[in-house]
């Protein structure tokens, strides 16, 4: 069962008046931060988002959560349509589905103890007749903190309990989807593999969904059951992550694959090589946005979007010359 269906969704961000814009002679006054991306979450399993700084992933999630107006497309949750009655959701979306920010610290009110911040869900949600002190201990054990932490406030955690922290805070009302944005970024390797194997862990025990924006490919490869790779607001290629690991359709994600780090000194990379920047979103290129940076990009390339087309590996792909093999 699809737990989240997102269709042909777009966010724009206005950068201009309608005078401003005329008089500066932009093309357009708005800057497109998500086109036209279509994506399914299964109850259950773990959907990772990947791209550059910029690709529109943590905008995308912001538009899933609520944070963020969207313009067009829609988002189905269960079937049924949240957003229907306005651009905010009810309290019982907000309910079934929490996020986790990319900074843990800055997250956290630093006038707030540990216990204030991971009970504050119960207070908004006005579900006053729980026992707030045994929820703080109950959700601090699942995430693997002393009890004692309650009275810390966030100056005194590091990365990691500031993580752990947030996931309290997130798994406090049952949600069924976690978003998770770069949720083990800035944490030394020991301490990523243990927030990934926590989890790991609560999604087995209180059977939740995730969806993990990240730019770590390791982190995608060791939690993801599909992944989806955004390139300029837009999503280029779709699909279960070990056929994308095992032969990427589209330039840009064999470029991704290819450009990891490896510990062997005899193996050299192959592939397609990634050069320049990603482009202004100002300035977007006509066409496929990846062309200027794509060794294979011929002349409709420069004047067509490609159209999603599906492979019999399960993989979406928009590219007009995509790869037969890697």
């Amino acid at each position: 069962m699809n737990l989240l269906e997102v269709c042909n969704l777009s966010v724009h961000y206005a950068i201009a008046g309608r005078m401003k814009a005329a008089l500066a002679g932009l093309r357009s006054r708005f800057v497109e931060a998500v086109i036209d991306v279509s994506l399914t979450i299964k109850s259950g399993t773990t959907l990772a988002i990947v791209g550059e700084s910029g690709s529109g992933k943590s905008t995308l999630a912001r538009a899933i959560v609520g944070l963020t107006p969207f313009s067009s497309g829609t988002i189905r949750f269960e079937g049924n349509d949240p957003f229907a009655s306005g651009i905010h959701p009810g309290r019982a979306y907000h309910r079934d589905v929490a996020m986790m920010f990319q900074d843990p610290v800055s997250s956290l009110s630093p006038r707030r103890t540990v216990k204030s911040l991971i009970i504050e869900p119960f207070i908004v949600h006005g579900l006053k007749e729980k026992d707030l002190g045994a929820e703080a201990k109950r959700l601090l054990a699942l995430v693997g903190l002393p009890a004692d932490f309650a009275g810390r406030y966030p100056h005194q955690l590091s990365g990691g309990q500031a993580r752990r922290v947030g996931l309290a805070r997130a798994i406090a009302l049952n949600p069924k989807l976690i978003i998770a944005d770069e949720p083990t970024a800035g944490l030394d390797v020991s301490v990523q593999g243990e927030i990934l194997n926590l989890l790991g862990r609560l999604q087995s025990e209180l059977g939740l969904t995730y969806m993990i924006i990240t730019h770590n490919l390791a982190v995608v490869r060791h939690v993801s059951d599909r992944t989806a790779i955004m390139y300029m607001g837009r999503v280029v290629e779709e699909g279960p992550t070990p056929a994308i690991f095992a032969a990427p359709k589209h330039p840009y994600t064999a470029a991704l694959i290819g450009a990891q780090p490896n510990p062997d000194p005899t193996k050299r990379r192959s592939g397609p090589v990634l050069t320049g920047e990603i482009t202004s979103l100002r300035e977007r290129p006509s066409g496929c946005e990846f062309n200027p940076r794509c060794a294979r990009a011929g002349d409709i390339c420069h004047t067509s979007v490609p159209q999603p087309d599906a492979s019999g590996t399960g993989q979406v792909v928009r590219c007009h010359f995509p790869l037969k093999q890697l």
